[in-house]
């Protein structure tokens, strides 16, 4: 799919008499804004349904009034944005918004980046016209983050229809709030749109949708960001500072490989102390979504580190020593195209667990597809009608593909097959053409024999593969019911046309990974099916393309935010400091294969990793010279950092950095093993799994994450065990705090490897599923 329209898909229609094109089915209210033409609207989300609540949008379509949010254009439409009529409606509509909200503009967290201020002075209301009594509105805290002011809130709806259509909690909804409604004498002498939007304002307030007062959701935040007024604050931003006082940083999270784009709002800590600090992160939320990590664990700077001669000196001399250079994937593009240099001048071996398992895994997908990268981005799977998951938890492992899922059930009116050894109770919630496969882990190749079969032209499949594709029996042992998975998948297939398939990390780490790679590009070659990857950490993909990386070493250690003889660390606990990735430029290259650019929102003081290199090699004088020198023959461009974009268009276009180039080339026939249902894994299983909004020490280090470092257990599974256990694995055991994840469901247990202290890939090795003796302490 292409990043641009192509002219067979757009038709041509007229605006207030101007000729513009745009994509054939679009909403009218989307295709004026890709066009820069202006057209009011509170409630309208562009990646969400539309919701009709402000019906600010009212316009005028081949002589019509419609709601722009929820027409779509064809073929020689005219549309008109405003008729005196229209007008008057607007106007009536904005009157009814203002005549009760509170007046304290002055001092609300909005503090003037407020659309209902900008609507009203847009639509000229000058005087009121209606009167009516309020009721008492309080304000109320949702979660440890979000602060909810009723207030405040025009019931636009926004929020409850993020959750629900992107996020997939539908966490909160619109309840009744016993206010009086608008007197019939009012009916007659006001818009009809008005007049149904008052007695919504006074009778509906936005709440938990469980009833108990406190979301039971990702707290993610974006119903925060999307909110129009001040009704929804974090709670850590309530009163802490004005809008307008904030400097935006545009940068990139490094907490997932989804490298989202946010803007970190900083200012100098006081007037006496200039220090910036980190106040929030906020979004382009029409564009992208973020989870909790990335909106909330914002501070976790190296805040003292400085420039320690001393420290230095010990680092270039434990360099010249080095056999072993031991990192992780919350670094740059840059520092790993630096570790890479210093393979080949000083013949360093790298290891790096996640992006060597990864890398593997993408090799043995190359050379059997003759894709140098998978073929779909993230972006273009919202755009398929039926998605697949496989090898990833997706609550956990990477919030924008639990988004994808959602949204292509809640948008595109889609199906889903959902493969996974650990329950979820949330993935049912997403739609009711979802199909779970709670497999036994180890089971993930019979997972591709069923798709192969569903899918595949069966005359492109070779004899032996056929053998495979006995579908009641895959079906069965992968956990399904045989019959009712026949009737479901019949109705789930009907008017379906684009197919995808997202794949994790549990596949990287698996003892057939290479076959796997390979079924996952026979099932590419012989279906309608398009595979997108989930690369296991931060930057895993641009490291897995820019360094050589080694399986095992052994020698004297450097650890770079891991363990080692000698330890850089951007944490501040380390022999030598670095800077964290919010006090550094830089770039990333991200699950959707673009390389995105990232810029310091927080001063560092310290030496940097080019700060090293100019001591052992030759290097260029600053960390972003690196740039261009990314490797071309990896897809890179040989782009200078300051010239890279970092923003997105009206239309949703991405523009920023750039994507990786990728080639195709001819490749002899696919050959795979069978699958051995002996490989399913039996007894008690651990599974290396983070809690969502945590990813690694960073997101570990901000305060407001506070998901704890334990054993994650389904609420059944708790009640089998105490407060605190001993895991032991074969290698070495953990003592752990026993923490019920309410979503879980199942005997598997989740082991978290985001504290590196802990040496967590040590006891699971090249596996992700280990088979455990757990005992009460």
């Amino acid at each position: 799919m292409s990043e641009v329209q192509t002219v067979e898909n757009m038709v041509s229609i007229t605006i207030d008499g101007i000729e513009y094109k745009a994509k054939e089915g679009e909403y009218i209210l989307n295709a004026a804004r890709a066009n820069d033409v202006f057209i009011p609207a509170i409630c309208y989300l562009t990646r969400c349904s539309p919701t009709l609540a402000c019906r600010l949008c009212l316009v005028e379509a081949d002589g019509k009034q419609v709601y722009a949010c929820n027409a779509k254009v064809k073929e020689g439409m005219a549309i008109t944005v405003d008729t005196p009529n229209i007008l008057t409606e607007r106007r009536a509509m904005m009157e009814v918004y203002d005549v009760n909200h509170p007046l304290q503009c002055g001092v609300c967290d909005q503090s003037g980046a407020c659309e209902l201020q900008n609507y009203t002075l847009e639509l000229q209301v000058d005087s009121q016209s209606y009167s009516i009594a309020d009721t008492k509105r309080e304000t109320s805290n949702w979660s440890s983050v979000l602060h909810y002011d009723a207030g405040l809130c025009i019931v636009c709806e926004r929020c409850t229809t993020v959750c629900k259509d992107m996020i997939g909690d539908s966490a909160i909804t619109t309840v009744k709030r016993g206010g009086d409604a608008l007197g019939k004498e009012w009916k007659d002498t006001m818009p009809k749109d008005a007049y149904a939007m008052w007695n919504k304002l006074q009778k509906s307030v936005i709440a938990p949708s469980n009833g108990t007062g406190l979301t039971n959701c990702s707290d993610c935040g974006e119903c925060v960001a999307v909110c129009p007024v001040g009704a929804l604050v974090s709670r850590d931003f309530v009163y802490s500072s004005n809008a307008w006082d904030l400097k935006k940083i545009p940068a990139t999270c490094a907490h997932c490989s989804s490298g989202c784009q946010i803007y970190y709002e900083t200012k100098p800590t006081s007037i006496e102390d200039r220090t910036e600090k980190i106040f929030r992160v906020t979004n382009e939320w029409n564009y992208v979504s973020l989870c909790g990590a990335g909106r909330f664990g914002y501070d976790f700077e190296n805040a003292t580190a400085i420039k320690d001669e001393v420290a230095f000196a010990n680092a270039i001399e434990a360099f010249k020593q080095a056999k072993v250079i031991h990192f992780n994937s919350v670094i740059t593009n840059e520092e790993a195209l630096m570790l890479q240099t210093l393979k080949e001048k000083l013949g360093v071996k790298l290891i790096n667990r996640e992006a060597s398992a990864f890398q593997r895994f993408l090799n043995a997908y190359s050379k059997a597809s003759g894709n140098s990268l998978y073929t779909l981005d993230f972006k273009e799977v919202m755009k398929s009608d039926f998605v697949m998951s496989l090898g990833t938890s997706l609550r956990n492992d990477n919030p924008n593909a639990r988004y994808a899922f959602n949204n292509v059930q809640k948008m595109n009116k889609g199906a889903g097959l959902y493969f996974h050894p650990v329950g979820d109770a949330l993935v049912p919630t997403f739609g009711k053409s979802v199909e779970i496969f709670n497999h036994k882990a180890g089971l993930e190749e019979a997972a591709l024999y069923l798709m192969l079969d569903l899918f595949s032209d069966k005359e492109q499949l070779s004899s032996e593969v056929k053998e495979q594709l006995d579908r009641d029996h895959l079906v069965t042992i992968l956990g399904g019911n045989a019959k009712k998975f026949a009737d479901a998948f019949d109705k789930m297939m009907k008017k379906k046309e684009n197919f995808s398939l997202m794949v994790g990390e549990d596949l990287y780490f698996h003892e057939n990974a290479e076959n796997i790679a390979k079924l996952i590009a026979l099932l590419e070659s012989t279906s309608a099916v398009k595979v997108a990857m989930i690369p296991p950490k931060s930057n895993s993909l641009g490291v897995a393309l820019i360094c050589d990386l080694d399986y095992e070493a052994e020698g004297y250690t450097i650890g770079y935010n891991e363990s080692g003889d000698f330890r850089l660390s951007a944490l501040g606990d380390g022999d030598l400091d670095m800077p964290a990735m919010n006090q550094q430029e830089g770039t990333l290259t991200n699950m959707h294969k673009r390389v995105t650019p990232t810029n310091a929102a927080v001063e560092y003081h310290g030496y940097e990793l080019n700060d090293v290199m100019k001591v052992l090699v030759s290097a260029p004088q600053e960390t972003i010279d690196w740039t261009p020198y990314l490797p071309v023959a990896k897809g890179f461009k040989s782009i200078s950092f300051d010239t890279l974009p970092n923003g997105y268009l009206n239309d949703g276009t991405e523009n920023r950095g750039y994507l990786l180039e990728t080639t195709i080339t001819e490749v002899e026939a696919i050959s795979v093993e069978k699958f051995d249902e002996g490989k399913a894994l039996e007894g008690q299983i651990a599974y290396r799994c983070n809690p969502q909004r945590q990813f690694n020490d960073f997101s570990d280090k901000a305060h407001q994450i506070f998901e704890a470092f334990g054993l994650y257990v389904s609420p059944a599974k708790a009640e089998t065990l105490g407060k605190t256990v001993v895991v032991e694995f074969d290698n070495g055991e953990l003592t752990l705090d026993v923490i019920v994840d309410d979503r879980m469901e199942g005997d598997i247990v989740a082991v978290p490897d985001f504290k590196s202290a802990k040496n967590i890939y040590e006891l699971f090795g090249e596996l992700r599923y280990q088979t455990v003796t757990i005992r009460e302490v």
